[in-house]
C-alpha cells in the first residue's frame, strides 16, 4: 500500500507499507539459498543446520529482504504514477502503527515539466564581420609584436623601451624587504612595475640616477608596504628600444611556412582568422541563444541535479588545476562555489533535451563528421585528428553534443527575431581599447 503527497513543486513524498508476512517469507527464502553454500567450522558446505544459518545470517537476510521490498513497492508506485525521479529517494522508517506491516516514507524530487515556449518575440543579434586585408594586417601586427626583440638605443627612456636599472628603496631612511635589486630589467608600459615607478624612469639617459618618492596602492599585495610612502634611488644602466621583425621570408618561417613564401603565409593567416572569426561569432550567438532559452522557460530545477552538477564542476576545476601542474591535495575546491553555474547548466540541459526531442534536433552522422573535419582543418595532418576522434566513443560523443548545441542554436535563430549586426574586428576579438 502507498499514498503520495506533494511537498513542493518538485518534491514528492510517498508513504508505503510492506506486509511483514511477505518480509518473513523472503527472509526464509534467502536463508535457504544461503544454506546451500554457506561454510562453518565442523560442517561440510551445504550441510550447516538451518537454525545455525538463521542465527548467523538472519539479520543480514532480513535487512536485504526489507530493502528489496521497499525498492519494489516504491518502483511500482513510481511507474504507476509515471514519475521521473531526479536523484536518489531518501527512505525513512515510520513509527509502527500495527504488528502486521512495516511502514516507510520515501522523499524524492521529480523532473520539472518543460513545455517548449514560443521564442518568436525574443531578439537575437548575430555579429557580422568579413575578414579582409585590414584584419590580416592587424593580425600580422600582433604576431610581429609577439616576436619583438630589443636593440641598444641612443635616446632617453621612452614608453615601450626595455631598461636595466639598479634600485634601492627606503622607508623612513631604512631599506625594506624586496626594495632592492641590481641589473633589474623591465619594459616601460609592460605592467611589471608600478606605474609611478615607470614614470620616474622615463626621460633618463644611461648612467643617470634619480631619487623619488612613491606611494604604494592601498591594496598592494605586500601588506607591510600597502598605502605606505617610500623613497627610491634608481640608476639607469641600459636602455633598449623595441624592434619588430620585417614581414619577410624569415618571419614567414617562424609562422610555419617552410619555404618562407610570404603570400602563402598571408593566405594561411587569413584562413585561420576566418575560422577564429566564425568561432567567435558562433560563441556570441550561442551565448545569447542560451539566455533566450532560460528567459523563455522559467523552470524550477531539482536540488539533487544541481548538487550533482556542482560536484562535477568542482571535480573538473580540480583536474584543470592539476593539468596546469598545480597540487590540489590541500586546495579546498568546494562544490558550493559552482552553485549558480550548476543551476544554469541543469536548466539548459533540461530545456535543450526537451527541445531536441520535440523538434527532432538530434545530431546526424554527416553533421558530426563535418564538425570533426572543421576541428581538424587547422592541424598539420587533419586525417590523423579525424581518426583520433573516431577511435573512441567518448570523443565522438563530445562532437555529437556540440552538433546538438549547434542545431538548437540554429532552431532558435530561425524562430526568434534575429538581426545581423556589423561588428568591428577589435570588438569581436576582444582587442578594443
Amino acid at each position: 500500500m502507498s499514498n503520495q503527497v506533494t511537498v513542493s513543486a518538485l518534491e514528492r513524498r510517498i508513504d508505503m507499507s510492506v506486509p511483514l508476512a511477505d518480509i518473513d517469507k523472503d527472509v526464509e527464502a534467502r536463508l535457504k539459498q544461503m544454506a546451500r553454500t554457506v561454510k562453518m567450522p565442523g560442517f561440510r558446505p551445504g550441510k550447516v543446520p538451518f537454525r545455525m544459518v538463521a542465527q548467523s545470517y538472519g539479520p543480514q537476510a532480513r535487512s536485504e529482504a526489507i530493502g528489496a521490498a521497499v525498492e519494489k513497492t516504491l518502483g511500482e508506485q513510481i511507474r504507476a504514477q509515471n514519475l521521473r525521479v531526479a536523484g536518489y529517494p531518501s527512505i525513512e522508517p515510520k513509527e509502527p502503527t500495527g504488528t502486521d506491516v512495516l511502514e516507510f516514507t520515501a522523499v524524492f524530487e521529480v523532473y520539472p515539466e518543460v513545455v517548449i515556449s514560443d521564442v518568436s518575440a525574443q531578439e537575437v543579434e548575430r555579429p557580422q564581420l568579413e575578414v579582409g586585408e585590414a584584419e590580416v594586417a592587424k593580425t600580422l601586427d600582433v604576431l610581429r609584436k609577439q616576436r619583438t626583440t630589443f636593440v641598444p638605443a641612443e635616446h632617453a627612456v621612452q614608453d615601450g623601451d626595455r631598461v636595466t636599472v639598479d634600485f634601492t628603496g627606503r622607508k623612513d631612511g631604512v631599506e625594506f624587504d624586496g626594495g632592492k635589486a641590481t641589473d633589474f630589467a623591465f619594459v616601460i608600459g609592460g605592467g611589471q612595475m608600478l606605474k609611478d615607478f615607470e614614470t620616474a624612469v622615463l626621460g633618463l639617459n644611461v648612467g643617470e640616477s634619480k631619487t623619488f618618492d612613491m606611494t604604494f596602492p592601498a591594496d598592494y599585495h605586500a601588506g607591510h608596504l600597502a598605502g605606505q610612502t617610500v623613497q627610491f634611488d634608481v640608476v639607469l644602466k641600459t636602455v633598449e628600444e623595441p624592434k619588430l621583425p620585417e614581414i619577410d621570408a624569415e618571419f614567414a618561417k617562424t609562422l610555419g611556412i617552410a619555404d618562407g613564401d610570404v603570400e602563402k603565409m598571408r593566405e594561411e593567416v587569413k584562413a585561420n582568422l576566418e575560422r577564429e572569426v566564425k568561432r567567435r561569432i558562433q560563441a556570441k550567438v550561442k551565448e545569447r541563444v542560451m539566455n533566450v532559452l532560460i528567459e523563455a522557460h522559467p523552470i524550477e530545477v531539482p536540488k539533487a541535479l544541481v548538487e550533482q552538477e556542482s560536484q562535477q564542476l568542482a571535480e573538473n576545476a580540480k583536474k584543470d588545476f592539476e593539468a596546469r601542474g598545480m597540487k590540489t591535495k590541500d586546495m579546498p575546491i568546494e562544490a558550493a562555489w559552482f552553485g549558480e553555474q550548476a543551476v544554469r547548466r541543469v536548466k539548459l540541459g533540461l530545456i535543450m533535451s526537451e527541445l531536441v526531442k520535440g523538434k527532432e534536433l538530434h545530431a546526424k552522422p554527416e553533421q558530426i563528421r563535418a564538425i570533426i573535419e572543421d576541428f581538424a582543418a587547422s592541424y598539420e595532418d587533419p586525417s590523423e585528428v579525424v581518426s583520433w576522434y573516431y577511435s573512441q566513443p567518448q570523443r565522438l560523443a563530445q562532437a555529437e553534443a556540440l552538433v546538438i548545441e549547434d542545431n538548437v542554436v540554429e532552431w532558435v535563430v530561425g524562430n526568434a527575431k534575429t538581426t545581423d549586426k556589423p561588428t568591428s574586428f577589435d570588438d569581436l576579438m576582444g582587442n578594443a581599447a
